[in-house]
């Protein structure tokens, strides 16, 4: 029966890929606690993918559940989950329906070989077995895990400051009348009354070491430094590694301290990616300038690897729109697939015809004003604005407002929403 059960794993084995992308996609359609940021959900496809290859491993090789190890990213994993107060009985669910999701597969897998009937059904009574040993055992890991985690968070969140600071951000907008402004200024020993700009600071996971929390936090006090605000700065850890950072503007304030802020980190190799509020005054700007800065993080790490997006502030033309796109951007890929046709494929001729469709359109439809923009003859843009209309196969004019957004949606998250380009091989057929 061991070897049976080798050979079935081996013949899924081709498979684990989708398998992997199918249970993923399932715990965040079924469990709304585990629908995070865009590096939340990439560390949450790691652990799905550590636990499915370590689970099949077992049964192709026949190791006992006692002598295996926890993957790595299912223990880290649990741990940003306790950080981000996601309750345990949501991840302890997540592998309830991961074990369903897969062996459903597996089912489907047996099901499709020529094997005797009755072989079959023992085949997958085995893998069920050692599945059910797996999930009960590595249940218990990732909940202890998860339990020491969140009492060490709690622990050094547990501050008046951190707390009141939620509390702030949690008012409901109605309420928020009868917050107490100088005993919260008070509690959280920053100037509520003032004009605030919210920044959110992260690094990549990746890289982690352990003492990112203090870089970040030190990397906000030298921007305000820079800015004259010494006093003025206010850090409050999210994660393990990211924070929330607010800037009280002084009365005599630069014309212009988002472009600082832009500029300062354009200095410094060592800065952390940024997403910065507008300017906004009070308790409700603090809180307003805050859930623009959320909004703006969403559109950078929408997309991994993009240099260009170390500061994404949300004064920046189109974020707020893109941030509204990020809340499923296979859905947006789809939608911007349908409304640009092959205009939406990732090649550089069809990037350069997307740009300048993308700056005619927001010229108002004036040649001139778009050759300024691009720094080309105004013929060249008329070309290339034909050609753009030419192969998405339809007019513009009925459909503007979403031709318009997709750009937008192609111009914030590149790839992520774009056609993969076709090799010349599938060309020529």
């Amino acid at each position: 029966m061991a070897e049976n059960v080798a050979a079935a794993i081996e013949t899924i084995g081709p498979r684990a890929a989708t398998i992997i992308e199918s249970v993923q996609r399932l715990l965040a359609a079924e469990i709304a606690e585990l629908r995070g940021d865009a590096q939340l959900l990439d560390l949450m496809r790691a652990s799905v993918a550590g636990n499915v290859e370590t689970v099949f491993d077992a049964l192709r090789y026949g190791i006992d559940i006692e002598r295996i190890e926890p993957p790595t990213a299912a223990l880290e994993y649990s741990r940003r989950l306790a950080q981000h107060g996601v309750p345990a009985n949501a991840l302890v669910r997540a592998y309830r329906l991961g074990q369903q999701e897969t062996l459903r597969h597996v089912l489907e897998e047996i099901r499709g070989t020529d094997v005797d009937a009755e072989l079959a059904l023992d085949v997958f009574d085995a893998i069920s077995r050692v599945t059910f040993g797996y999930i009960d055992w590595i249940s218990q890991q990732v909940v202890d895990a998860y339990e020491v985690e969140r009492e060490r968070w709690v622990e050094n969140r547990n501050s008046v400051r951190a707390v009141r600071v939620r509390e702030l951000l949690d008012v409901p907008d109605d309420h928020i009348g009868g917050v107490d402004i100088d005993a919260a200024t008070a509690a959280i020993r920053y100037p509520l009354s003032r004009t605030h700009i919210a920044v959110i600071l992260w690094t990549d996971a990746k890289d982690a070491t352990g003492r990112e929390l203090l870089k970040l936090e030190r990397f906000l006090r030298e921007l305000a430094e820079s800015m004259a605000l010494a006093d003025s700065a206010l850090f409050v850890a999210a994660d393990r590694v990211s924070g929330w950072g607010w800037l009280a503007l002084a009365d005599s304030a630069m014309p212009d301290p988002v472009h600082h802020i832009r500029e300062f980190a354009g200095t410094r190799s060592d800065a952390p990616c940024l997403a910065v509020g507008t300017a906004r005054p009070g308790l409700a700007g603090f809180r307003q300038s805050h859930r623009q800065a959320r909004n703006a993080r969403r559109v950078a790490v929408a997309v991994t690897g993009r240099p260009d997006r170390r500061v994404t502030c949300a004064a920046d033309p189109g974020v707020g729109a893109a941030a509204l796109l990020t809340e499923g951007l296979p859905q947006t890929r789809e939608w911007v697939g349908e409304t640009l046709g092959p205009l939406a494929d990732d090649t550089d001729s069809d990037a350069r015809l997307r740009e300048t469709l993308r700056v005619f359109l927001n010229e108002g439809s004036s040649y001139k004003a778009a050759a300024e923009r691009l720094h080309l003859h105004h013929n060249s843009v008329k070309y290339r604005v034909q050609r753009a209309v030419e192969r998405r196969g339809r007019p513009i004019a009925d459909e503007r407002l979403d031709v318009e957004l997709a750009l937008l949606a192609c111009q914030h998250f590149g790839t992520a929403v774009l056609a993969p380009a076709k090799s010349t091989a599938s060309l020529r057929k």
